[in-house]
């Protein structure tokens, strides 16, 4: 007798699996809940213990950059009874996420399959199945008629970084709350290392919680963000002031022809962007408000623009290396803190975005269609409802493999722009214009329907002219790089 036999491999079945309970899953999952009927199940599988993807291992003190209302399944409304400008923290955003798949739940069968590890799957004709391993760590197996695959950015917690002197104190936001605890009660020097968002909420935090605490930050070649009092303006000004989010995008990728990022950076700064720092050569499309910026600059005691390699015993204290071999000497029993990339940590191998069957959707970053993922969940979950998939020529682009061969993340994000609003652009052809009525991730949302009526209208008259020159810019970056910009490729 076959140990198969006497342990079968528990399988569950379904009509859609969908692999993945962060922003871009939920989407996915909002949108498979309109196309089936109450009767039908959709499991959703993810290997945190509950929804919420990346904020279910988020530092304690992050908050969303944008209002919250734009953060959301589908057109999911928010419970909390806050001003529509607030920024949601960790466990709010949590509770959303739990409240959308109660939500859809009313709709559609959801069942629910948390602390499980997805393993493979096999495409086969009629449908999936699925390996995954269970919160047991035993094995169990789906069949689905679809798989959707909503790994987004799969994004993992920081480790601190390695260094070599013991004289220091190497930390990360994950496992350290800068507001607290030991690092809150010391007097030590804190260095935090990044530039990027991560790096502005820690620096935030800190000088919030420790007033003329000696706060440094070590930038790498600098972040420019969005202005987010220009882009999401609070109060009654969204009426008629601000400039609305999609014609931010659509600017910047109207400038951009795949090789000019500098001079599309001087012109962001200039019009609708800020920094912290001096120089600002990286952009991951983050919002930062103006008072954010003022409160940062005026409790950061020093601004390093360079890369942290090593921190090293010396003479006179520790010695901070950096790549380009200047160093700096800060007390023993200072303080690293790690916030470097939260959000380019990845380890997803390639795949199409869809399978060759078409049964198999697949959001991430080797073949990413989107700028943003969570829209990718929303609308490539409606194209393979509608058996459009695989016909409409969306292109795609190998974000980790252009990142590894770019010197700053800037040219990447203004392709990323390029191939966000390229792909639109095909869909609004595709599907027409009420699939986009319900995307409640619109930043545009935030204005009042006059105002997104008449950008509506803007996008309608000018959408395929930009189109062309999107395809080229996607087209001038692969050659640049020498990575695939164009439609799928199955492997």
């Amino acid at each position: 007798m076959r140990s198969s036999d006497v342990n079968p491999i528990p399988t569950h079945s379904c009509d859609v699996c969908v692999v993945g309970a962060g922003i871009a899953g939920l989407n996915a999952l909002f949108v498979a809940g309109r196309y089936l009927s109450r009767d039908q199940k959709i499991i959703l599988v993810d290997r945190h213990p509950r929804a919420g993807g990346m904020w279910v291992d988020a530092y304690p003190y992050v908050r969303l950059h944008q209002p919250h209302p734009l953060f959301t399944a589908g057109d999911i409304k928010w419970t909390i009874h806050e001003d529509r400008s607030y920024l949601a923290s960790r466990s709010e955003v949590l509770e959303h996420f739990a409240h959308c798949v109660r939500v859809i739940g009313q709709r559609v069968r959801v069942e629910e399959f948390y602390g499980c590890d997805y393993v493979s799957h096999e495409e086969a004709e009629g449908g999936v199945r699925v390996s995954c391993t269970g919160p047991d760590g035993l094995p169990l197996e789906i069949t689905a008629t679809k798989l959707i695959k909503a790994f987004g950015v799969n994004v993992a917690p920081l480790d601190p970084l390695t260094v070599s002197s013991t004289r220091v104190r190497s930390v990360s936001p994950n496992y350290c709350d800068v507001r607290a605890g030991e690092i809150a009660d010391s007097e030590a020097p804190v260095w935090i290392v990044g530039g990027g968002k991560t790096a502005m909420d820690t620096a935030a935090a800190l000088i919030a919680a420790c007033p003329n605490r000696d706060v440094n930050l070590i930038a790498g070649p600098g972040t420019a963000f969005v202005n987010r009092d220009r882009v999401v303006p609070p109060g009654a000004r969204r009426w008629w002031g601000g400039v609305m989010p999609n014609r931010v995008f659509m600017d910047i990728a109207r400038r951009f022809d795949g090789t000019n990022e500098a001079e599309v950076q001087d012109w962001l700064l200039a019009n609708v962007g800020l920094s912290v720092t001096p120089q600002a050569d990286n952009f991951f499309a983050g919002l930062l408000s103006e008072a954010e910026e003022r409160a940062i600059r005026a409790g950061l005691h020093t601004v390093v623009m360079g890369h942290l390699r090593d921190a090293v015993d010396g003479a006179g204290g520790v010695d901070l290396v950096f790549r380009n071999g200047d160093t700096v000497t800060t007390p023993a029993g200072s303080w690293i803190v790690n916030c470097t990339g939260y959000l380019l940590h990845t380890d997803t191998p390639y795949e199409p975005y869809v399978s060759p069957g078409g049964s198999v959707l697949s959001i991430q970053t080797r073949s990413a269609t989107f700028g943003f993922l969570s829209f990718g969940g929303y609308f490539l979950t409606h194209l393979m409802f509608r058996d459009k998939l695989r016909e409409v020529p969306l292109y795609a682009v190998d974000s980790d493999e252009m990142r590894a061969r770019t010197r700053t993340a800037a040219p990447l994000a203004y392709a990323a722009l390029a191939l966000h609003l390229h792909n639109l652009s095909l869909i609004y052809d595709a599907l027409g214009a009420s699939v986009f009525l319900r995307c409640g991730l619109d930043f545009d949302r935030w204005y009042p329907m006059h105002r997104r009526m008449a950008d509506t209208a803007h996008f309608a008259r000018t959408h395929r002219r930009d189109r062309e020159h999107n395809r080229r810019t996607l087209e001038t970056m692969g050659e640049r790089f020498g990575v695939h910009c164009g439609p799928v490729v199955d492997n």
